[in-house]
């Protein structure tokens, strides 16, 4: 039974029972299952044909497209590791994580040829690399390996929002939960139409709906990048039934100027992940009748930890919800001996804020050949993911930032995710984020960021007073910054650390408001 959760089973055991039914719809081109299968088996071969074997990794260089699909689930079947890449990178950023992950072979995008070889010469070593469009030819002949449950699958890189990224390794078991237990909260149906527009160098392009559709047999439409506008008339063309997203997408489509006008008649759900959804833009989403699924997770957890069920929409708007099925998570009490690397966690029981720890199948292996960044992130069983996290007497999770990113005001910790949750609830306040700077009195203060709807008008003294209304006077900004955009990283999530940059540069220049 150590086999029973490999993912390279599901296309055959799919194709098998629907042949015939479409899988891939990319730029109006369609896939069925069995051509799916065939091409996937093919480039396995190929694999196999060029001395690959189980283990070794295969790192991809490219935007959303059927070959990369294909590539996964050539090695998922060969036991072949796949490590997606983020076209957004350096060459030498890219070298870093081929050399880090022992990337046997490079496949890219040819639109990315300059980048790829760039990354391959910085790399050195005479990594072999060949564009994903490469002829592939027929499977002959080829007998899948043994995979193990417990094998690795996916080497997803982090953010890196401080120090180099690290690779975290998805197992075939850890795959296969946390797509079962996203199905029993917001599940998939064989007839459902799902709209990826993630990139699959993330997590969320791969274990937050695309897999699962695969597995129960539907059609998935798949984007290369997003564009609101395009979304929106794909939504109304391709009867789509659900997408994954994060804040930023959906924040993109309500504003985009056909949002009022256009027929989401299709749409039975959207699934949140990446940050908190604001609650205003939640509002905006469920008055076109649409369940907003709300959620909370991160690679480590491959990723899907939290999710609030449709009929919590709206008692609990804002949340992220309770543990999806098969996931156990805890609060860890901050401020005591549990904070050190050595000390015993202390566990906070009943409503309280504390960080979040994550325990169950769906929780990653380790650091790629980082043993002791994994001790520090895995102790006693769980995985300690540095996110503050509130929960209420029902059980649900409000998260309230990353620990590294809480400030210290007056001698209370403040969350800038809650004072920028705030900030954009203001009628005038398209979006907004806070982070902690200096200062002089409070030991620290918050920085506002904040970008303004078109044709509004509003000042900081406006801004403050209506903080100062909604907030503890220890949590209202000390400084505000009208900004046109903010700065986001590939996957969706904003770049906190350039923020922390900017608003480090930004405060001599300007005294806090708040005495």
């Amino acid at each position: 039974m150590s086999r029973v959760h490999s993912i390279g089973s599901w296309l055959p055991q799919r194709a098998g029972l629907t042949p015939d039914r479409v899988a891939l719809d990319f730029e109006d081109a369609q896939t069925t299952y069995s051509e799916l299968l065939a091409r996937s088996r093919s480039r396995a071969a190929a694999f196999a044909a060029a001395g690959l074997r189980r283990g070794d990794r295969v790192a991809v260089l490219a935007q959303n497209c059927p070959e990369q699909v294909e590539v996964f689930f050539a090695c998922a079947m060969s036991g072949l590791v796949l490590v997606p890449l983020n076209w957004r990178l350096r060459p030498a950023e890219l070298a870093y994580q081929l050399t880090d992950s022992g990337s046997a072979l490079l496949m890219f995008d040819e639109s990315y040829d300059e980048l790829a070889r760039g990354a391959v010469a910085e790399a050195g070593g005479g990594l072999r690399s060949e564009p994903l469009a490469s002829p592939i030819g027929a499977e002959t002949g080829w007998e899948a390996p043994a995979v193990e449950d417990d094998d690795p699958l996916l080497i997803i890189y982090t953010s890196g929002t401080t120090g180099r990224p690290k690779g975290a390794v998805l197992s075939h078991a850890n795959t296969f939960w946390t797509n079962l237990s996203l199905d029993l909260t917001a599940n998939v149906d064989s007839a459902d139409v799902v709209l990826q527009v993630l990139p699959q160098s993330h997590v969320g392009g791969w274990n937050v709906q695309p897999l699962l559709a695969w597995w129960k047999g539907a059609k998935v439409i798949l984007e290369r990048g997003f564009d609101a506008g395009r979304v929106l008339r794909l939504i109304e063309r391709k009867r789509v039934t659900t997408m994954m997203g994060v804040p930023t997408n959906y924040l993109l489509m309500a504003a985009h100027d056909s949002f009022a006008s256009a027929d989401l008649s299709s749409l039975r759900q959207l699934v949140v992940g990446g940050a908190p959804m604001p609650v205003a833009l939640l509002d905006q989403w469920l008055a076109r009748g649409v369940t907003v699924l709300q959620g909370y997770g991160l690679s480590e957890a491959a990723p899907n930890v939290l999710g609030v069920p449709s009929e919590y929409a709206r008692a609990k708007l804002g949340s992220a919800g309770r543990p999806y099925m098969h996931v156990e998570v805890a609060l860890r009490r901050l401020g005591g001996e549990s904070d050190g690397e050595d000390g015993p966690l202390e566990f906070i029981q009943g409503p309280g804020s504390g960080e979040l720890l994550v325990r169950g199948p769906n929780v990653f292996v380790g650091y790629w050949g980082n043993p002791a960044a994994t001790a520090r992130t895995l102790r006693e069983g769980w995985l300690l993911t540095g996110d503050i996290a509130e929960r209420d007497a029902d059980g649900f999770y409000w998260i309230r930032g990353r620990i590294k990113e809480m400030y210290i005001s007056g001698g209370e910790n403040v969350y800038p995710a809650e004072v920028a949750e705030v900030i954009a609830g203001h009628p005038a306040v398209l979006q907004a984020a806070v982070v902690g700077v200096p200062h002089p009195r409070w030991g620290e203060t918050g920085f506002a960021f904040v970008v303004l709807k078109e044709r509004s008008q509003l000042t900081a003294e406006e801004l403050e007073a209506y903080c100062r209304s909604r907030l503890a006077t220890f949590k209202v900004p000390g400084h505000y910054s009208f900004v046109p955009e903010l700065p986001y990283l590939s996957s969706g999530k904003l770049d906190m650390r350039s923020l922390g940059e900017k608003a480090q540069d930004k405060v001599s220049e300007a005294p806090a408001t708040r005495g």
